[in-house]
């Protein structure tokens, strides 16, 4: 199967304050198809528009995928292109958008406008006004363009897509492969999908048809609310087959309303690293069911240190929302206004606590690891516990695996193939920082506390591991290697 967003340009891997336009009412009650969506397709089509794009592409410049930009092979294939006549072209594209306001505010998908070097609005009765890029935000696939008009302009309004329900009918509005204004309707299929196109997937699936061209255009629930930007499907060819995704009015609404007031986006940030709560780990912490995100690291100037969060913590709740997996909390923070003081629930020693912490402002940032080479030297003692072979950190042997003098705790040396720990992804070279949240010295520790966890009648023991400097837990099972 073929993930398709319709992208010219690769995928990216949310809140802020709100205009008054963005208004939104609450859903109606779930309600039988109607015998005709014709009046609510009448009312609605106006304010959907075509994006046109164009941009001027040169063959010769465009670098050969794979090989950096300042490489000889780049500047001969240049020249080959221009020995074979390849000219500078300039080439269309087809997208879809609405009205969000009679200003002339239009949203529409950041795959549908990027790298455009002009772009138009065409209404559906003909008429074609030149559009400005306000802002854009990549992770999301969400722009906002504007044009101008003598009149007001027909709009349409961002729905509540929260209180969106799986087998809701729903219509989508666009122009695919090019026709003109077209009207699909289906269901919700699926709500909180996560097709892997950035951080801060929730997409809406739905069963209505949309196909190339449909991008960017709106999801409408019966009420005649956007309760989606219609952006990918999953296809063999390219063409609906049923299985379409559409980014949910509410990340719309944070991303738009942060675009319009700020020219960008202005994400939250927590300060936390985390991983996900495996039924293992959560009978290791005496939390049942396994929900939530445990923090695996805590950013030492960040927010979640400042409010007294800890490594091993598991965070339930944030701002009054449920975390229910380890995915839902960057989404939810991101989207928190920077500044605002929100409640966090957090699971610690058996009991649920209560912090106060303060959003900062995310800064997006990348941070690149180098790997280190190894060095040869002597092997030192070792211990086997749990199918991995322990032994104390020294001088030499931080030196041989790149381990930082502020590590402390237990060496892994080698890992049993055949062993839960190597399952789990437990590799030479990592640090046994805590086992059962008690801090370890040497091969003993473990293998004492190992020890007395099994005595205990404990069915898991979890391990916090240091690897390559990322803290990470593991739970490992107990009785056997």
């Amino acid at each position: 199967m073929i993930l398709t967003g319709f992208r010219r340009a690769r995928r990216a891997t949310i809140g802020g304050a709100v205009t008054a336009f963005l208004a939104f009412a609450p859903l109606a009650q779930a309600q039988n198809a109607p015998d005709s969506f014709a009046d609510l397709a009448e009312r609605l089509s106006p304010a959907v528009v075509n994006i046109s794009t164009s941009q001027v592409l040169d063959p010769g410049r465009r670098p050969i995928p794979g090989v950096p930009e300042d490489s000889p092979l780049n500047d001969f294939f240049r020249d080959f292109m221009e020995q074979q006549g390849q000219q500078p072209q300039r080439v269309q594209s087809l997208g879809s958008g609405f009205f969000i306001d009679p200003s002339g505010i239009v949203v529409t998908n950041n795959h549908v406008i990027d790298g455009a070097d002009k772009i138009e609005v065409v209404m559906i009765d003909g008429t074609t006004l030149p559009a400005t890029l306000t802002g854009r935000d990549p992770k999301t696939d969400i722009a906002v363009l504007k044009v101008e008009s003598r009149t007001p302009l027909p709009f349409v309004e961002l729905g509540d897509s929260s209180r969106a329900r799986v087998g809701d009918w729903v219509i989508a509005i666009g122009n695919p492969f090019g026709l003109g204004g077209t009207v699909t309707a289906g269901i919700i299929s699926a709500l909180n999908r996560d097709i892997q196109a950035g951080n801060y997937d929730d997409f809406i699936q739905t069963d209505a048809s949309i196909n190339r061209g449909n991008s960017g255009g709106p999801l409408f629930d019966m009420e005649g609310r956007v309760v989606g930007v219609n952006s990918a499907i999953i296809s063999p060819s390219g063409a609906s087959v049923g299985i379409g995704f559409a980014i949910p009015a509410t990340t719309v609404r944070s991303i738009v309303g942060q675009i319009i007031e700020f020219g960008e986006t202005r994400r939250g940030w927590l300060g936390v690293r985390i991983q996900t709560v495996t039924p293992e780990i959560a009978e290791s912490l005496g939390l049942s069911p396994a929900r939530g995100a445990l923090v695996a690291g805590v950013n030492e100037d960040g927010p979640a240190a400042d409010a007294g969060i800890e490594a091993g913590d598991i965070v339930l709740s944030f701002d009054g929302r449920n975390i229910a997996s380890m995915r839902d909390l960057p989404r939810i923070v991101a989207e928190t206004e920077v500044g605002k003081t929100v409640d966090v629930e957090i699971f610690r020693g058996g009991r649920i606590i209560g912090v106060k912490v303060e959003v900062a402002r995310l800064d997006e940032s990348e941070e690149e690891t180098a790997e280190s080479p190894s060095v040869d030297t002597p092997s030192p003692a070792r211990t086997v516990v749990l199918g991995l072979s322990l032994a104390e950190l020294t001088a030499e042997t931080r030196e041989r695996f790149d381990v930082g003098a502020a590590t402390k705790g237990v060496l892994v040396m080698d890992v049993d193939p055949l062993s839960a720990a190597a399952e789990k992804g437990v590799r030479p070279g990592d640090v046994i920082v805590q086992v059962a949240q008690r801090d370890v010295a040497s091969p003993a520790d473990v293998e004492r506390i190992v020890g007395s966890e099994e005595k205990a009648g404990r069915n898991t023991v979890l391990l916090r591991l240091s690897s390559g400097g990322d803290i990470r837990f593991v739970a490992l099972r107990l009785g056997g290697s």
